[in-house]
């Protein structure tokens, strides 16, 4: 490879800055590795839910002794926790892709700042390595490289572990989703009224808590986790499970990677502390929260994105929208994410139906249509958010481009509500305000709280 110039800190510099794509796939699929040559494994990784331990269900319908339980699930946690025991040995493969994806995945990247990116054909493009070869080229464009001193090889190996802790086995919370969510955050960090203020590190910190903000993701919800005595339900005392798994496990991965490690102790610690804080704010509980303080701060009109605690709020509440805005994309997109959370949410509740369990709302596949699950989740959770996210941008292209795919993809799922319930429907769907469900992380709140896919 020509043109490229490896400085004292690891950065690549390219005189062609289209050879990124071709940088990613030539480093490869790397896997760090200890000393002694046995494959690394990150600390306490979230155990795939054998669903078998819900065979132990008693008669009275509770899952088996606490005891037990908690022997099996400890028993599980250290059997996926190592790859090998899982007869997964790294082959450290090199993803050398062709030259015509290689160029179709390098023009997409040119255009990786437009609304309506397309990252389905994106992952294909590169070989299902899509969250890894975006972060590096954003990383790469936004400077970062640079500024922190990264070493590339090690940001590298820093993001496949990120996608690698993604479960592929997830219709919708996988690494594509992780990556969806990263090309948004994108998007909202170069609206006008928010770039102008943002630092290096905010830029950072909004890139890793939207590619990092579901991984390792179970495809179930907490209420799940719960109700089968998980041992994470336990450790967090039911309190934004997931989020804090994400969080823990991202700066797991952090500290293990060793990315950040040139950097002072207090910084370190301080971005561990803000991703926390970023990850923390998507679960779907706080929804209320961050709306009404949003609403307050742009009625009163006394944001200064000058002060560092209302830039890392708007950080927050630009993730929020990242990590929903599939109802804002172009139809074709925004229709295959629909059916994607729709399959996951179906999936817990064909598990729940097997194990004589209570079938959580939205996950009965044969009283919870895809059109109602998503006029409800639209009308609740995603309008009135982005309504106040347009505000907040002055009504920037970008935020009336979404709303205006929002409300054609709404008309577009009301016409494809069953004939029976369309005259019930009111634009509201399946949201009725005793009607909970699994969404991203939605712990039994009530639709008008956040049903959120």
């Amino acid at each position: 490879m020509s043109c490229l110039m490896v400085e004292r800190c690891g950065e690549i510099l390219f005189e062609n800055p289209d050879q990124n794509v071709k940088c990613v796939c030539m480093l490869g699929d790397v896997r760090l590795r200890g000393q002694t040559g046995v494959p690394a494994e990150r600390r306490g990784s979230y155990p795939f839910i054998d669903f078998r331990l819900l065979n132990n269900t008693t008669h009275s319908g509770e899952i088996g002794t606490k005891k037990k339980v908690k022997r099996l699930l400890s028993f599980q946690r250290y059997f996926h926790a190592s790859r090998l025991l899982r007869g997964i040995i790294p082959q450290a493969p090199l993803h050398l892709l062709d030259e015509d994806y290689l160029g179709q995945a390098r023009h997409m990247l040119s255009k990786v700042g437009m609304w309506d990116f397309d990252i389905f054909l994106f992952d294909r493009l590169t070989n299902g390595n899509s969250l890894v070869t975006l972060l590096c080229h954003l990383f790469n464009a936004h400077g970062l490289i640079h500024h922190f001193k990264l070493d590339m090889v090690t940001l590298h190996r820093f993001l496949v572990m990120v996608q690698e802790d993604y479960h592929s086995q997830n219709p919708y919370h996988n690494a594509v989703h992780a990556a969806d969510v990263t090309q948004a955050m994108h998007c909202y960090l170069k609206e006008p009224k928010l770039a102008s203020s943002l630092t290096p590190l905010d830029i950072m910190l909004g890139l890793l808590a939207a590619a990092a903000h579901d991984v390792d993701h179970p495809g179930v919800n907490q209420p799940f986790l719960i109700k089968t005595n998980h041992h994470l339900a336990n450790l967090y005392q039911n309190m934004s499970v997931l989020e804090n798994h994400h969080w823990r496990s991202t700066i797991g991965m952090l500290r293990e990677s060793r990315l950040l490690a040139h950097l002072p102790k207090e910084m370190t610690q301080d971005i561990e502390q803000q991703l926390g804080s970023l990850i923390l704010a998507t679960d779907i509980n706080r929804q209320n929260e961050f709306l009404t303080r949003l609403k307050a701060h742009l009625h009163n009109k006394d944001l200064s994105l000058e002060d560092v605690h209302d830039r890392h709020f708007m950080l927050q509440i630009a993730l929020k929208c990242a990590d929903i805005c599939n109802p804002c994309r172009i139809w074709e997109m925004s229709k295959q994410w629909s059916e994607r959370v729709c399959e996951e949410f179906y999936r817990q509740g064909d598990l729940e139906q097997k194990f004589e369990l209570e079938i959580s709302p939205l996950c009965n596949q044969q009283k919870d249509s895809i059109p109602s699950i998503q006029i409800g989740f639209m009308t609740y959770i995603v309008e009135p958010l982005f309504r106040e996210w347009a505000r907040f941008t002055g009504h920037s292209a970008l935020s009336e481009s979404m709303l205006s795919h929002l409300a054609h993809n709404k008309a577009q799922w009301k016409r494809l509500l069953p004939n029976q319930r369309r005259s019930s429907s009111g634009g509201g769907g399946s949201g009725s305000p005793d009607h909970t469900g699994p969404g991203t992380e939605a712990e039994g709140q009530t639709v008008t709280e956040g049903d959120a896919p």
